[in-house]
């Protein structure tokens, strides 16, 4: 499998966005799914921000499977331009706790994806009528989020292990349950894949916020697997939930 990367234009001026691209074999056009990296654990540790992310085991899953997947690098993170904003606290010492602070952190992620979504439309290599928007920790939660705040743009949504502020912070009560909810009013099936011993985010934790979105209209499955915040790299564990959930939506 080939990893091959480019730059897209982003809202910022001047800051372009690393897109890691692995594409299965043929012209297309491919169904696709853009998979969102997560946060840098507490934010302190300033050498992660340049990290490329692009799990080769979430590429080859859906490589394997006829997609083509993207893992964009938002702003600040991997060889991306701009400055990593994501809730950072003024003071340095990580990512914030304050509601505000983290919330605003979360839009400018999602004003990234709208950078990944503007590029998306102008591939003749991909199926436009088949996206959907997968991410991690973070990632997660942004998957879920997106397709309400931006409605008819993901026919489907996938998280593993999201959420925004992990239980580090008291606030995570508050702040995890009302961006999940925004995903609600999307309309479409998700998929929430969890891992029931996270050490960032309870499972009851989980469960609550997956019974808010779905309380506010949301529809979609939880899956709790007997696996920590590492569930992604265990396959086996996700792989024949994600099966029936790509084949039911082709339906």
């Amino acid at each position: 499998m080939k990893l091959e990367k480019s730059f897209i234009p982003s809202v910022e001026p001047g800051a372009r966005l690393e897109i890691v691209t692995a594409r299965p074999q043929g012209e297309g056009p491919h169904p696709a799914v853009v998979f969102n990296h997560g946060s840098t654990g507490r934010g302190q540790n300033k050498s992660l921000y340049s990290r490329t992310v692009a799990p080769a085991v979430v590429a080859n899953y859906f490589v394997e499977r006829g997609w083509m997947a993207l893992f964009p690098q938002r702003r600040g993170r991997g060889k991306s331009g701009g400055g990593y904003g994501e809730g950072l606290a003024t003071d340095g010492s990580g990512y914030s706790c304050d509601v505000d602070i983290a919330v605003s952190g979360f839009e400018r992620a999602a004003e990234d994806i709208d950078a990944v979504v503007s590029h998306l439309r102008s591939r003749s290599d991909v199926d436009q009528e088949r996206l959907v928007i997968g991410g991690v920790s973070r990632g997660g939660i942004l998957a879920i989020a997106y397709t309400g705040m931006r409605p008819n743009t993901f026919r489907g949504s996938i998280n593993f292990n999201g959420g925004w502020l992990g239980r580090g912070c008291p606030s995570h009560e508050i702040v995890n349950p009302l961006l999940f909810e925004r995903g609600a009013r999307a309309g479409i099936p998700t998929l929430w894949l969890h891992g029931s011993y996270d050490q960032y985010y309870r499972i009851a934790h989980c469960r609550g916020n997956f019974d808010r979105f779905q309380s506010a209209g949301g529809q979609g499955k939880f899956v709790a697997a007997p696996m920590g915040h590492a569930l992604m790299f265990k396959p086996a564990l996700w792989s024949e939930h994600v099966d029936q959930y790509l084949q039911e939506m082709a339906e």
